[in-house]
């Protein structure tokens, strides 16, 4: 069962492909806006603990770590280029007041 927060920023405010990181609830969360969708993941790479903001999303969509360079799709956390690392995803919703994240409770 999840918690749902607002996010304080809204979806206009937001630069396409451009990873920005937050605080929901206490928690370090990244947020990208590709297209009509919105994406939460863990600030911090499953790897090395780089800040995934710090990265930036490639020509197919993937964030890429800073660090090391590891890919991650954004909407389920999987690591694309290999290296078998899962990125801890958020669900979103867009509401009419604003972007939403899930958290656990």
């Amino acid at each position: 069962m999840f918690t749902w927060h607002k996010v304080q920023i809204t979806l206009s405010e937001t630069e396409e492909n451009k990873p920005f990181e937050t605080t929901v609830a206490g928690k370090r969360i990244g947020i990208l806006k590709r297209g009509d969708s919105i994406y939460a993941f863990a600030a911090l790479c499953p790897h090395a603990s780089a800040p995934m903001c710090d990265g930036w999303v490639d020509s197919v969509g993937r964030l890429v770590c800073p660090l090391h360079k590891y890919r991650f799709d954004p909407k389920n956390g999987r690591n694309t280029s290999g290296e078998g690392y899962k990125l801890f995803t958020y669900p979103t919703e867009l509401r009419t007041d604003g972007i939403y994240v899930g958290l656990l409770q």
